[in-house]
């Protein structure tokens, strides 16, 4: 009976679409719909050298099929600053630039062959053409301190002399241990700052830059996000962080296009990037507000994986290890013909097939695995997968056949 159980959770399926290969393209294929300003690119999971090897390769084939000069990264805004400024002026090294990230996931070396490629292209490129880089998460303290800070130390040393000694006890390695007054002391401390960039707006630009000023703002803006994360219980952490992750989106795009750059690139884990809150967490996905905010102005790929090696935490703990999964369901196994490792499928295009719109107008389980896994976790495709309408939740999927691990790099 357990077995049987098991069978049946499992999924299995082995229909194979004839003609299949009519409704796929290659990465460097990839075009858009008119009118599309954001793009979404999911990773199943963070653990793969090929969903990390997509970042570059999404990219570039967009910048040169639909002119998108700006990458939006899963990751935390200020050290994200770092990665830019490295690409435009080429101070420092990829990898220290990569490694200000703070997020073991991207410590990598296909995260430092790409930002490096940034670099390299940026090097050669038009000044209306070149590539800028953000992130737009929320969940760490230092370098938006620090941008912050050193932006003071510009427009207002005096002020910028009272700050450091104000917030000297906020810092990535503390901020767990913050009392919930000490918290508020932050949020008030950004309250002030907001209301004298304002005031003083006019003579802080002439000091420095409008693009500079503009900056300067977000940093507080993500110092006070993590604050109120960290005021907020484990129940609702997720719901908030995704909205934030919207919200400085929307910041990105809105403070790119007064720079010339109609169309952004975001790159995060399938379940920020698709449109339908599928989770069983129960939050709003970032996808979902993104959809709601610019309709079919966001433009949704998600990935999905067959036989899958990746490494990730193992339960909660300090220690990585590598674990390996075998997905196949009714859709992945609709293009078993297809003869490369990794293809697009554009479900517009897809429709065009009855077999293969009836598979992605119905619900199938695909990938979701985040940066936290269990060895027991395999013995069913429910603690490795999401139930959902492909159609509903993406406008596209690149399929990887055969994925391997990352290595985290020390």
């Amino acid at each position: 009976m357990i077995l049987f159980i098991l069978v049946m959770l499992s999924g299995c399926s082995n229909s194979v679409v004839e003609n299949a290969d009519q409704y796929v393209s290659s990465i460097e294929q990839i075009t858009l719909p008119d009118g599309v300003r954001v793009i979404g690119l999911g990773e199943a999971t963070h653990g793969n050298i090929e969903f990390q090897q997509l970042k570059k390769d999404v990219f570039e084939a967009l910048i040169t099929n639909e002119d998108v000069y700006v990458f939006v990264l899963e990751g935390d805004f200020g050290s994200s600053q770092i990665i830019n400024h490295f690409i435009l002026t080429g101070e420092g090294t990829a990898k220290d630039a990569v490694n200000a990230l703070d997020y073991p996931i991207y410590r990598t070396e296909q995260m430092i062959k790409f930002v490096q490629w940034m670099h390299d292209y940026n090097r050669k490129a038009n000044a209306d053409k070149k590539i800028t880089f953000y992130g737009n998460d929320m969940q760490r303290y230092d370098y938006s301190k620090e941008g912050l800070l050193d932006y003071y130390e510009v427009v207002n040393p005096e002020a910028a002399n009272a700050l450091t000694e104000q917030l000297n006890y906020v810092s990535n390695d503390t901020m767990r241990t913050l009392t919930a007054a000490q918290l508020q002391e932050v949020n008030d401390i950004m309250d002030n700052i907001k209301l004298d960039l304002q005031s003083n707006k006019e003579i802080y630009v002439q000091q420095s830059s409008p693009d500079d000023f503009a900056i300067a703002l977000q940093y507080m803006e993500i110092i006070r996000q993590r604050t109120e994360l960290l005021l907020t219980d484990d129940k609702h952490y997720a719901r908030v962080r995704d909205q934030y992750l919207a919200d400085n989106l929307q910041w990105i795009i809105d403070y790119e296009e007064t720079r010339g750059h109609d169309k952004i690139l975001i790159s995060a884990h399938n379940g920020h990037i698709e449109k339908t809150s599928a989770s069983l967490a129960g939050y709003k996905s970032m996808g979902n507000y993104l959809a709601e905010r610019y309709g079919e102005e966001y433009f949704a790929i998600g990935t999905e994986f067959m036989d899958n090696t990746f490494q990730a935490l193992n339960g909660g703990s300090d220690e990585r290890e590598q674990f390996t999964v075998k997905h196949h369901s009714q859709l992945t196994d609709a293009f078993g013909d297809i003869e490369s490792n990794e293809f697009y499928v554009d479900f517009k295009t897809a429709s065009q097939s009855a077999e293969l719109s009836k598979i992605i107008h119905s619900e199938q389980r695909m990938g979701n695995i985040g940066d936290d896994f269990r060895a027991w976790y395999k013995i069913a495709k429910m603690f490795y997968t999401i139930k959902m309408k492909p159609v509903d939740a993406y406008d596209g999927l690149i399929i990887v056949k055969e994925s391997k691990p990352t290595t985290v790099l020390e």
